[in-house]
């Protein structure tokens, strides 16, 4: 038998997502790399493990990997996709969810779409990090013609840029220049904003350690904060990425930041053959 698996998306933004709550899973940075390429493997734009919570307030504990084999602390559409699981097996319209960012709140609404409570924006700067101190409203790091970018965390560091015209920009040529600018420590995922309206955003991102992705759950969030941060939307508003739409709302009486979207399954299967994972222990 080999090692079972389960391909969603939420947006177009895709998950192998693994069951590690019976046994643990020790998955090798080799192995994680080979199951990532879209080529030779199954491709992902992060690989998901479920195991058991530490926190006796979760129902489960959410694992994160990127295809370069590095750990992520947080992943919006992700967290969607773990919680539709865990509601479905549990006949339940609730659900919560430790991650290594803290422990996030997920309910189905009556039309099946998922919200995610992502927790508060967090916007000093070393909670990004930034490499020095300044204005997270106003970060000082120029990548060609990005410039005058917002910091925020969602879980993970985020750099939103405004630009005119987010399909015009060449992320692919300054996503990864950005993503490792001396600004960023711990690197960071790279957005881009176009405002369209007061309650719609258009955005597009590089994801730190993945590339260019067609959603971003908390990339979106952390664009929403920016844009309100601005004076540039108002606190509610509709983010529209490569994938698709989500809503984001964030909320003035703490803080957190309420995200809302779909989910799907794409296929089941099971990792054997030159993907075995005795082949890389």
């Amino acid at each position: 038998m080999g090692l079972p698996f389960l391909k969603m998306h939420g947006l177009g933004n895709d998950f192998v997502v693994l069951e590690g709550r019976r046994a643990l899973l020790e998955l090798p940075g080799d192995w994680i790399r080979a199951v990532g390429d879209r080529r030779t493997g199954v491709g992902f734009d992060q690989l998901i493990v479920m195991e058991p919570p530490s926190d006796g307030r979760a129902d489960l504990f959410m694992r994160i990997f990127n295809p370069d084999g590095s750990e992520a602390g947080a992943c919006g559409n992700a967290t969607r996709c773990i919680a539709h699981l865990a509601m479905q097996a549990e006949g339940r319209g609730s659900v919560t969810i430790e991650t290594l960012a803290g422990l996030l709140e997920a309910v189905r609404g009556e039309t099946g779409l998922i919200t995610v409570d992502m927790g508060p924006a967090r916007l000093d700067w070393a909670q990004i990090p930034l490499a020095e101190a300044c204005d997270t409203l106003h970060v000082p790091m120029t990548v060609g013609p990005l410039s005058d970018g917002v910091a925020t965390n969602m879980g993970n560091p985020h750099i939103t840029f405004f630009v005119p015209d987010a399909e015009a920009v060449d992320l692919a040529a300054l996503g990864p220049i950005a993503e490792h600018h001396p600004m960023l420590p711990r690197r960071a995922n790279i957005g881009l904003v176009s405002v369209r309206a007061r309650d719609h955003i258009r955005f597009r991102v590089w994801e730190r350690g993945a590339g260019i992705t067609r959603a971003c759950g908390s990339g979106a969030c952390a664009a929403a904060v920016a844009s309100i941060r601005r004076g540039l939307t108002d606190r509610c508003l509709k983010v529209s990425m490569d994938g698709g739409d989500l809503t984001l709302d964030w909320r003035e009486s703490d803080g957190h930041v309420l995200m809302t979207g779909p989910v799907s399954t794409s296929f089941v299967g099971e990792f054997a053959g030159d993907l075995a994972l005795e082949r890389f222990s």
